[in-house]
C-alpha cells in the first residue's frame, strides 16, 4: 500500500481512505484479517443493537412498545433473539481478538433509537480496544406529533451522552431526512462527534400482496445513489469540525474519487463486497490508483475536496443553476 493513500479520519491514521462500512461479514476475525491483507483502511464493525442489549437485560417488550424503529442491517423491523448471531459479551470479544490480529483501526458500531442507558455500552467497547465508535441512530418518528426539532434533539442528546462517556473518537452515521441537515452537522460536530458518516440508508417495507404481509426485504445500494451524499458532503466540506465519511453507493474505484473530490476523508463499502468478495477491496484500491497517476495527483490530499462548495458564497444558487441546467439538456434532448 503506497503511502500516496494515506488519510485522516475521526482522528485516526489510515493507510487507504477505503474503509468497511458495518456490515456481517465483519462477523469473523478471519474476515477482517483478509479485509486488512486487501486494503481496507479500516473496518467498522457490524452494528451492536440496541434491542439485542435490551434483551440480553429481558427489557425487549419495553422498548417495542415506546419506540418505533428499524434497523439499517436488519431484514425485519426487531429480529428474532435467533436472527442475532453475536451477543454483546460475544461482540467484546471480537474486538479484542480483531486488535490482536490486524494493525488497521476498528471501529465498533452501536445501532439505537432511545436516549438510555444502553450507549453506557460504549465505555465497554473502548475498554475492549476499539479505536473509534459509530454511532447508527436509526429512528423512524412515527408519531406524527413529533417535531423536527425534538427529532434532532434526540440525536443531539445521544451524541453528547456518548462522547461523555468515551475518550476515543465517536462518529454519528445520520439519514438524509432530517429538515437543516447541515445546522444538525454543525451542532453535532460541536458537541464532540469526530466524524458524520453521509447517508445511513432506510430499509423500507414492502408487501406481499398475496400473502398479505409486509415483507422487509434487504436491497443493496446501487451507484446512481451517490449523488445525495456527494451533494452534501460537498456542501459541508470546510464547513464542519469534523471528518466526513460517504456510505452510499460505492462500488468501485470510480465512486470513491468522486467521494474524495466532495471532501470525503473516508469511503465505506459493503455492498460491492456483498457482490464481488472481500477481495474487491484490491480492485477498488487499484482503480483509485490508476485514476491518481492519470491526474497525476501524488496524494489523497492534493485533490480531496477540489470539487466541493466550500469556496461558493451561495450554495443554494449554485445548486438551483445546475438544476436549471439539467432541464435545459432534457429539453434539448426533446427537441431532438
Amino acid at each position: 500500500m503506497t503511502q500516496k493513500l494515506s488519510t485522516r479520519y475521526m482522528g485516526l491514521n489510515l493507510r487507504s481512505p477505503i474503509v468497511v462500512s458495518a456490515c456481517t461479514l465483519s462477523e469473523k476475525v478471519d474476515n477482517i484479517a483478509r479485509m486488512e491483507d486487501a486494503g481496507a483502511g479500516a473496518v467498522v464493525l457490524f452494528s451492536l443493537f440496541e434491542e439485542q442489549i435490551r434483551m440480553e437485560e429481558s427489557l425487549l417488550d419495553h422498548v417495542h412498545e415506546s419506540t418505533s424503529s428499524t434497523s439499517a442491517e436488519g431484514s425485519n423491523f426487531f429480529p428474532d433473539v435467533e436472527a442475532y448471531r453475536l451477543g454483546s459479551v460475544e461482540y467484546l470479544e471480537l474486538i479484542r481478538h480483531a486488535k490482536e490480529r490486524v494493525d488497521i483501526p476498528i471501529i465498533a458500531s452501536l445501532n439505537g433509537v432511545t436516549p438510555e442507558g444502553w450507549i453506557n455500552y460504549a465505555s465497554e467497547m473502548q475498554a475492549a480496544g476499539a479505536d473509534g465508535i459509530e454511532l447508527n441512530i436509526f429512528f423512524i418518528p412515527a408519531d406524527i406529533d413529533m417535531t423536527g426539532v425534538e427529532v434532532e434533539q434526540r440525536y443531539l442528546r445521544i451524541v453528547n451522552q456518548v462522547t461523555s462517556a468515551v475518550d476515543i473518537p465517536v462518529a454519528m452515521k445520520i439519514n438524509p431526512y432530517l429538515s437543516a441537515t447541515g445546522h444538525v452537522a454543525k451542532e453535532m460536530a460541536q458537541i464532540g462527534a469526530k466524524a458524520l458518516v453521509l447517508f445511513n440508508r432506510l430499509y423500507q417495507p414492502d408487501y406481499d400482496i398475496e400473502r398479505l404481509i409486509v415483507s422487509g426485504d434487504l436491497q443493496l445500494s446501487e451507484p446512481n445513489e451517490i449523488r445525495l451524499p456527494l451533494l452534501w458532503i460537498a456542501a459541508l466540506y470546510g464547513r464542519v469540525d469534523a471528518s466526513l465519511a460517504a456510505t452510499t453507493g460505492v462500488q468501485g474505484g470510480r465512486e470513491v474519487s468522486k467521494y474524495l473530490l466532495a471532501g470525503a476523508d473516508a469511503v465505506m463499502t459493503a455492498t460491492a463486497l456483498y457482490k464481488h468478495g472481500i477481495d474487491h477491496l484490491r480492485t477498488m484500491t487499484h482503480e483509485l490508483e490508476a485514476w491518481m497517476d492519470r491526474k497525476q495527483f501524488s496524494s489523497v490530499d492534493a485533490f480531496r475536496g477540489i470539487l466541493s462548495q466550500q469556496n461558493v458564497p451561495d450554495t443554494t444558487a449554485y445548486e438551483r443553476a445546475n438544476y436549471i441546467r439539467i432541464l435545459e439538456r432534457a429539453k434539448h434532448y426533446e427537441d431532438h
